[in-house]
């Protein structure tokens, strides 16, 4: 997310961030950490694609959760004001939008059907939430933001965590839509072909 000098671009007449101290892959990105699910998560369903229990359907809603909120929040409020060229457009755009697609491509077409269930739910929002209080205090001691909604010291802190809450509550939203989507497609996998 940087140009040719390090710094992070927003377009328009607003200032350059200047890029995490502890490197672009530091664990602050929501994004990187989203990824990395999908990926152990992935790799997990395929050696053990029949692996089930109370705990891993909270990590399977939290993964396909999180890496939907990452690709919806990119669209809607990051891509718009990110400059970006080269390399960093490159892998913007597939951290950002292909992971996404694929993944959730992935869940729709090959399920498993039935481990999206109400009760993950709200334990799937603990791991946003643990980000969320990681990151803010990470930022308390370097004044240092990975995206420009929860920069307290430009915003405020009142403002960061009304987005942090709305960012809660469309993972909340999220997460019941995949549960919901699964009922829907487990009934039409059930469902006798005429």
């Amino acid at each position: 997310m940087a140009g040719r000098d390090g710094r992070v671009r927003a377009r328009g007449d607003g200032p350059a961030r200047a890029r995490d101290p502890a490197g672009p892959l530091h664990l602050s990105y929501f994004t990187i950490l989203s990824n990395l699910l999908v990926a152990g998560v992935s790799l997990e369903s395929a050696r053990d694609p029949e692996r089930d229990g109370p705990r891993w359907r909270v990590v399977r809603l939290a993964t396909v959760a999180s890496i939907t909120v990452t690709g919806l929040v990119h669209w809607f409020f990051l891509r718009p004001i990110l400059d970006l060229e080269g390399g960093s457009y490159v892998v913007d755009k597939l951290l950002h939008v292909v992971v996404p697609v694929l993944a959730l491509g992935a869940w729709v077409v090959a399920g498993p059907r039935g481990q999206a269930v109400r009760s993950a739910v709200l334990p799937s929002l603990g791991w946003p939430l643990l980000w969320g209080a990681y990151t803010l205090v990470r930022g308390l001691v370097t004044h240092w933001w990975p995206y420009p909604f929860i920069d307290a010291d430009a915003l405020g802190w009142g403002r960061v965590l009304v987005n942090l809450a709305a960012i809660a509550v469309l993972f909340a939203v999220v997460g019941s839509a995949f549960v919901a989507a699964d009922r829907a497609l487990g009934r039409r996998a059930q469902a006798p072909t005429a």
